[in-house]
C-alpha cells in the first residue's frame, strides 16, 4: 500500500457535532478495568472538551486511575469549527503517579506555556500555527477527509514536546460490537508520548467510515497485554438523524 504523506492538516471536513458525549468500557487484556466519557460542548469562550477515566473497583487496590483531562479551544468559522487550543489541563492520578499541570497556548507570539503545579515549574516553548494539545488533536482528526493509504501529519504540544505526528490510515473494516455492526476506517497514530487511551506501544482506532468519525474502539498496547476502549453509549447522533 502506498503512502502519500500530506505534512499539515489545511481544512476540515465538516461542522463538529455538538455537544457530543462518548461512554467506553475500559478492558485490560480482555478483563473490565474501567470507564472513560470523552465530551464535547460549546462553551461561552469557545469549546469545551472533556476527557475522563476511572479505574474499576477491583483495581482501586493494585492501580487506581482517576484522570480528568480538558482542552480550551476557540470557535472556528463557521461557528461549529473547531478552532485552535488556549488552554489544556492534567490532573491523573495513576498508581502511585500523579500529574497536576496546564498548559495556555498563546498563537499570536506561537509560544506555549506550561506550569507544572506539583514541581511549582514554568515552560515556554515555541509552537507553529496549528498546533493542537493531545486531546483537541483527536477531535480536530475526526473532521478530517480520510482516504485509505494515506498518512496525515499533525503538530501535537504534549506540555514537554512538540511532535509532528504521522497518522496513517489503514483500512475499512466492518466491527461488531455490543451497540451493533459498524463500517469503519482503521487510523494508525504513530504516538511518541502519552496520548489519549494510551501509554506506550501501537495503538489503533476504528472510527465510523461517515461524516461524523465517532470512534467506536481504541486499542493500544502496554508494557504487558493491552488496553481497549469500546464505545458503549452516550449521545452521539447529529439531530434529525
Amino acid at each position: 500500500m502506498v503512502a502519500l504523506t500530506i505534512l499539515c492538516l489545511v481544512h476540515q471536513a465538516a461542522a463538529f457535532p455538538l455537544p457530543e458525549r462518548l461512554e467506553f468500557k475500559l478492558s485490560y487484556s480482555g478483563i473490565t478495568a474501567g470507564r472513560a466519557v470523552q465530551e464535547v460542548k460549546q462553551a461561552t469562550n469557545g469549546i469545551h472538551v472533556v476527557s475522563t477515566a476511572k479505574s474499576a473497583d477491583w483495581l482501586r487496590f493494585f492501580f487506581p486511575v482517576d484522570d480528568r483531562i480538558e482542552s480550551h479551544l476557540t470557535l472556528g468559522t463557521p461557528p461549529q469549527y473547531l478552532g485552535y487550543p488556549f488552554l489544556y489541563t492534567e490532573r491523573k492520578s495513576e498508581g502511585r503517579s500523579r500529574t497536576d499541570r496546564e498548559t495556555s497556548f498563546d498563537h499570536t507570539k506561537l509560544e506555549a506555556t506550561t506550569t507544572d503545579h506539583r514541581n511549582k515549574g514554568v515552560k515556554k516553548q515555541p509552537i507553529t500555527t496549528r498546533t493542537y494539545d493531545t486531546l483537541s488533536s483527536f477531535y480536530y482528526f475526526r473532521t478530517v477527509p480520510l482516504q485509505v493509504g494515506t498518512s496525515y501529519f499533525i503538530e501535537i504540544f504534549d506540555g514537554k514536546k512538540l511532535w509532528n505526528t504521522e497518522v496513517k490510515v489503514l483500512r475499512r473494516e466492518e466491527l461488531v460490537t455490543s451497540l451493533g455492526r459498524f463500517n469503519t476506517i482503521v487510523i494508525h497514530p504513530l504516538l511518541k508520548f502519552e496520548g489519549i487511551f494510551a501509554r506506550t506501544g501501537d495503538m489503533f482506532i476504528w472510527l465510523t467510515d461517515d461524516e461524523r468519525r465517532i470512534p467506536v474502539q481504541m486499542k493500544s498496547k502496554v508494557v504487558v497485554g493491552s488496553i481497549t476502549a469500546t464505545l458503549t453509549g452516550g449521545s452521539y447522533w447529529p439531530a434529525g438523524k
